[in-house]
């Protein structure tokens, strides 16, 4: 095994849980403000998943006050202190990038009601 791959398996992080692209997820981030340190809650949908090891990532939105926000998160960060599932989504694509032309009821994703 290489190096570079045994330090970047160290780094990985083990308490992630497995969502894919259509779930509904809650990302607790640490916020430093100064000195003090707060966990702030984005809510929304994963949109896109990219795989690469420890430099993989995930993009979630949301609709806020009708202007629709993304964020991309490194999905072993430190600054994430968990990620929760809220629902799971059926969707047949890996990468939904269509919802951000959708708007209300449009952009819903159906529910995946097994596991």
């Amino acid at each position: 095994m290489n190096v570079v791959d045994r330090l970047e398996r160290e780094q990985m992080r083990l308490d992630i849980p497995d969502f894919r692209s259509g779930d509904t997820v809650k990302v607790h981030i640490k916020i430093r403000e100064g000195e003090k340190e707060r966990i702030q809650v984005f809510q929304g949908i994963v949109i896109a998943k990219r795989k690469g090891g420890l430099r993989s990532t995930f993009t979630v939105r949301k609709v806020s006050y009708g202007i629709g926000v993304e964020k991309v998160f490194p999905l072993h960060s430190p600054s994430i202190d968990k990620i929760e599932i809220v629902q799971r989504g059926k969707v047949r694509r890996s990468r939904l990038y269509y919802l951000r032309k959708l708007k209300g009821k449009a952009a819903r994703v159906k529910v995946r009601r097994y596991n």
